[in-house]
């Protein structure tokens, strides 16, 4: 009796651990796709590892940033913004591949938007977003075999005609002044959720086998 008494209550002790990890997923689920929903993401692949290609990736990269800069317009939503980008892409694939043969190369360029792009969790200067699925424009040089480089162009939080703060910029583009908080560190807890977002986005990544 002693013996099943215990097993019941192992029993119970695993099914509300179940219980408890799958209430947390469906958290972290929605609060990741509260802010995937209201972000493109820029992915630029380099050809190779070599010191001569990722140079070449941040000029590519920079070309890009400023063709996409002269699209955007002030206070454009995102539906807006992807609908110029899907616009712009060839003009978009012909600036990168334009750069590629300024500095010599015969690599070819494309550029695509594409949805539910897995992406691992990214701190830059003054921000940071959690892993899982986003829209991201993609530039492929060459190979796209080398290192990646990361950024957001919707908010436009990685153009250089920006001049306000990730913040504000953030608030403009539709977030709610508690994602900003988050992204921007200034929510005390946000390394503990990223990181509790990160380890489940990255398991059902697993788990999908994508």
């Amino acid at each position: 009796m002693t013996q099943s008494k215990t097993l019941r209550r192992w029993e119970l002790a695993l099914l509300l651990g179940v219980a408890i990890a799958a209430l947390a997923g469906v958290w972290l689920d929605r609060s990741q796709a509260a802010l995937s929903d209201q972000v493109i993401r820029l992915h630029v692949l380099a050809n190779s590892d070599s010191e001569t290609d990722q140079a070449l990736k941040l000029k590519v990269r920079d070309r890009v940033l400023g063709e996409a800069s002269e699209y955007f317009v002030p206070g454009a939503t995102l539906e807006e913004t992807r609908e110029t980008l899907t616009d712009h892409l060839a003009d978009l694939a012909a600036a990168a591949a334009d750069q590629v043969a300024e500095e010599g190369y015969r690599y070819p360029v494309t550029v695509s938007l594409e949805d539910n792009y897995w992406f691992p969790t990214k701190e830059y200067t003054d921000f940071a977003l959690p892993a899982g699925n986003y829209t991201a424009l993609r530039v492929v040089i060459g190979e796209g075999g080398g290192q990646n480089w990361w950024c957001v162009v919707f908010p436009p939080l990685c153009l250089g005609s920006v001049s306000e703060t990730a913040a504000q910029t953030a608030l403009s583009g539709g977030f709610s002044q508690d994602q900003v908080s988050l992204i921007t560190g200034e929510d005390q807890g946000y390394v503990v959720k990223f990181k509790a977002i990160e380890l489940w986005e990255e398991f059902q990544h697993w788990l999908s086998g994508t």
